[in-house]
């Protein structure tokens, strides 16, 4: 892959990028309706395949904010056309990788020394590129280690970066200004934290060390003194990702260990420690032919407070969802519902939330479930396609569910994408719940 020589940083010089590809989309709707005149039977595929790589063409060459979203709406499956997210999915593992002087730079100023004078051996070219940073292989004292370096600029420009991809993202998503407004608050903090990379050493240690206990999860060791706020130095995992994994045709033995240790790790986050590692995509994960996961990514942690995990997890009891009055209780307390909503946007909204909680908690009212199961997830897909394209929906100029539920949904969603890939078997009654509860 073609590397850069340098990224974009200046307010006028990153606004500009958006403003281009904003005349390159414009572009792509011209062409669009001209083939309607000629053809009006033709469906939005090509225009969603155009618009797909000139939004990530130019999301990958400013990295930082911008391609992170690109990333966390590449596992809505069921909001976003597949276009849009067979282009973004990259952003989880291949976006261009910087150039070696542009990396050798960030560690003369952030560690005073260059890579090839801490480390015996260091590659020169980066082994996986993400949103916000870049991994490279580097040796000391005969121990291989995992080097990930910050983009430039990245934590300088997420600001603006997000009030610049917020008319893309609304459009994409079909979603309200007001719910993007709610929502945005949440995810800027979170992407705030995951630029701050002593912070995320600092909670890679205390939650691997809480979760050290659990059978098949292995953690890399950090190396503090070889670290700093944009560069963090880690064991070596090996293993494959996710797509690699999978090509070595594992045994249903093993899906069903990996599966249940990734469970088992979420279950365990969620309902003793009240933190969640919550950035559950393919990137953050080495899995092994032994059946062993390592978490290589705690830069995106979710801390539950306690009064939203009692009211969210009600979902858990399914009769609960059974009582009338208790549910309606329950739609308003996580703003599902709201007062303003007319009868008829409490019957719609009342009448999705039950759906997508009976469809969405058939793991949880189950001792095992099988995340093989495809037609499950057509299922989550077909209610995605229906919210999303629904007049009524759209009509609802209001925020819904609790800004505290968005990663924690996010979470849950990409854990059970990861699951429905390696098509696990997984036993799903929670023994740590009942110790919370």
């Amino acid at each position: 892959m073609k590397e850069q020589n340098s990224i974009p940083t200046g307010k006028v010089q990153r606004a500009s990028k958006f403003i281009k590809t904003g005349a390159r989309i414009g572009g792509n709707y011209v062409k669009h309706y001209t083939r309607q005149l000629f053809d009006e039977g033709a469906d939005k595929a090509i225009l969603h395949e155009d618009n797909a790589k000139d939004i990530y063409e130019s999301l990958s060459h400013l990295k930082g904010g911008a391609l992170k979203v690109a990333q966390m709406m590449s596992l809505d499956q069921g909001i976003l056309p597949a276009a849009y997210q067979q282009q973004f999915t990259q952003a989880q593992y291949s976006a261009p990788p910087l150039s070696f002087p542009l990396v050798s730079k960030t560690f003369q100023n952030l560690l005073g020394k260059g890579p090839f004078d801490l480390f015996d051996s260091f590659t020169k070219n980066a082994v996986n590129a993400a949103s916000i940073g870049q991994v490279h292989q580097a040796i000391l004292d005969g121990k291989k280690l995992a080097v990930k370096i910050q983009y430039p600029g990245v934590a300088e420009s997420l600001k603006s970066d997000l009030k610049m991809v917020k008319p893309v993202a609304k459009l994409l998503f079909n979603i309200s200004e007001a719910d993007m407004d709610y929502y945005m608050t949440e995810v800027q903090e979170k992407l705030l934290e995951e630029t701050d990379y002593e912070l995320e050493v600092k909670r890679s240690l205390e939650i691997s060390k809480a979760c050290a206990n659990l059978q098949n999860i292995v953690f890399p060791k950090y190396y503090p003194e070889l670290s700093s706020r944009r560069i963090i130095t880690m064991d070596w995992m090996e293993g494959y990702h996710l797509n690699e994994f999978l090509l070595t045709n594992p045994s249903q033995k093993v899906r069903d260990k990996i599966g249940q240790a990734l469970w088992d790790f979420y279950d365990f986050q969620v309902h003793i420690l009240k933190t969640v590692h919550a950035d559950a995509h393919p990137g953050n994960y080495i899995f092994r032919k032994d059946g062993t996961i390592a978490i290589i990514d705690f830069g995106c942690v979710k801390v539950i407070p306690m009064d939203f995990y009692h009211n969210y997890f009600r979902i858990h009891d399914r009769s609960f969802a059974m009582d009338p009055i208790k549910f309606d209780k329950w739609l308003y307390e996580l703003s599902f519902l709201n007062k303003e909503d007319t009868p008829q946007q409490k019957q719609l909204f009342k009448g999705l939330f039950q759906e997508m909680i009976d469809l969405l908690g058939k793991p949880f009212h189950s001792d095992e479930f099988d995340f093989g199961d495809d037609a499950f997830f057509k299922k989550i897909y077909d209610l995605g396609q229906r919210i999303s394209t629904s007049k009524e929906v759209k009509k609802s100029n209001a925020a819904r569910g609790a800004r505290d539920g968005l990663y924690i949904n996010r979470t849950y969603f990409g854990l059970f994408h990861i699951l429905n890939g390696l098509k696990a078997r997984v036993y799903t009654k929670s023994n740590t719940f009942a110790l919370a509860s």
